[in-house]
């Protein structure tokens, strides 16, 4: 984001001090190598499944201080009738913010940052480390700080920690900040995301949450609030056509109609 700008992942990200306390040191049972090529391998299978789910998807964007204006949108992430993936629109009110200006960065942000994923792919992009054990809402969790080990031109990482559920070993919080080769009078804010299991078996992102100042090089801050919500998660079953009010999949080859037998 820039002066005028937006934001999606605010300034330095640190350790709460309650964060650093409650997860203290590894312990000798532990394997963070282990762990870490686990859960990789998982949300690898995570990132290819949620690309087979419908969802709505919504975004709330207000400047508190100085008080100024906000940006809102809701579109749903479906596939059009020749399967390919696609975002409709549903609602999108003119942008009147005042005080800051959406990037292509802060797009970015929102869509792959936000709801972060780490794959197998990506681990050797980041440098990773086991901070311990935690619990989140009651969820036994392992700890990670996460940093990128460099910026690559026109990318977007993400930096800060993660907490990965004991059982399932996939990500089920995620909290931190949006990163990459600064532009101008740029500044993100800090965002927490929790996820949720869907299906019972994936964990994906239902609530990105930031409360942030914004500082920028020109002196100026500005306090901005967003929350996301990702919501109806529903499993794509492939094509689809509608007939006389039944759902017919073209995967199957048509029935020919049944008549009767003339009569004599």
């Amino acid at each position: 984001m820039r002066t005028l700008i937006f934001v999606t992942a605010l300034g330095a990200v640190g350790l709460p001090v309650w964060a650093a306390d409650a997860i203290g040191s590894a312990t000798p049972d532990i394997n963070p190598q282990e762990i870490i090529q686990k859960f990789a391998a998982k949300e690898a299978e995570f990132a290819q499944a949620r690309n087979n789910y419908t969802y709505r998807q919504s975004v709330k964007l207000e400047e508190i201080d100085p008080p100024g204006g906000k940006w809102e949108l809701v579109e749903d992430i479906i596939f059009s009738p020749e399967g390919k993936r696609m975002e409709k629109v549903i609602y999108a009110p003119v942008m009147n913010l005042q005080h800051i200006l959406l990037t292509p960065q802060d797009q970015q942000d929102l869509r792959d940052v936000q709801p972060f994923v780490l794959t197998t792919e990506g681990i050797p992009d980041y440098d990773i480390h086991y901070l311990g054990r935690e619990k989140v809402d009651e969820i036994g969790t392992y700890a990670f700080s996460v940093k990128p080990k460099k910026l690559a031109p026109n990318r977007r990482y993400f930096e800060g920690q993660i907490w990965v559920d004991d059982r399932d070993l996939q990500i089920v919080k995620t909290y931190g900040k949006g990163v990459g080769v600064r532009k101008g009078d740029d500044a993100y804010p800090k965002f927490e995301t929790y996820r949720e299991q869907i299906d019972g078996k994936y964990w994906f992102p239902t609530y990105t949450h930031a409360d942030d100042t914004l500082h920028f090089k020109s002196g100026e801050n500005v306090h901005v609030r967003m929350v996301v919500k990702y919501q109806d998660y529903k499993h794509y079953e492939g094509r689809s056509t509608i007939r006389f009010g039944e759902v017919v999949d073209d995967k199957k080859p048509a029935e020919s109609p049944k008549t009767d037998a003339p009569k004599k």
